[in-house]
């Protein structure tokens, strides 16, 4: 099986972001992933596939409470703590097409994505998976994992760098990179964030729903 990474653009995938009423929670809506069209890969996914991908959602969700999803998607399958943005709380079938609904994390990467659409730039998203392609493009045994957050023109690792202006300029922003960029080298920092990432989920997340 190989690795399936299938973005969708802003135009695609419509996304709608909105704010709670007390403008501490960011949301966002739209189109997660397109069945029975030709994307720009070449490959095309039948709406068996994508409602199997969204009943797998479906389950995740309610067993986990959400399902969690990155800034950027990375080359592999595994969710990586300390990269995590939001959380998918929705997930259901409309036609050939999924859609979700997310809420964007108080974390490094999540507080990014908070930049970028406060700074006015359209966000896509990108499903992230595993399964066979044949020939023609048809994609079968699709093994669904998550959909990350995009921005356009995508980029792996590559933010625009008025984000990062606007971060660093935010309250706490230079603590934020300051931690982020800490993690990559350090694992005691990485296994701290995990830790307190998760108690963080438990208590604001969770037990809210």
């Amino acid at each position: 099986m190989d690795i399936l990474i299938e973005e969708l653009t802003p135009n695609e995938a419509n996304l709608i972001t909105e704010s709670s009423v007390d403008g501490k929670d960011t949301w966002l809506s739209g189109i997660f992933m397109q069945a029975d069209i030709k994307n720009r890969n070449g490959r095309v996914y039948p709406v068996n596939e994508i409602n199997a991908a969204c009943t797998t959602a479906q389950q995740r969700i309610k067993e986990s409470k959400g399902l969690m999803g990155e800034l950027d998607h990375p080359q592999s399958l595994t969710i990586n703590l300390d990269r995590v943005s939001h959380v998918i709380t929705e997930m259901n079938m409309n036609g050939s097409n999924a859609y979700g609904k997310a809420k964007v994390l108080a974390t490094p990467m999540g507080n990014i994505a908070k930049e970028l659409a406060k700074a006015g730039v359209s966000l896509g998203v990108s499903s992230r998976g595993a399964g066979s392609v044949n020939e023609s493009g048809g994609v079968s045994q699709f093994q669904f994992v998550t959909v990350d957050i995009v921005a356009q023109p995508s980029a792996p690792n590559a933010y625009p760098s008025t984000v990062y202006e606007s971060l660093m300029e935010a309250k706490n922003g230079g603590e934020i990179m300051h931690l982020s960029e800490a993690m990559r080298q350090d694992t005691r920092a990485q296994d701290f964030f995990k830790k307190e990432i998760t108690k963080w989920l438990n208590e604001n997340i969770f037990m809210k729903r």
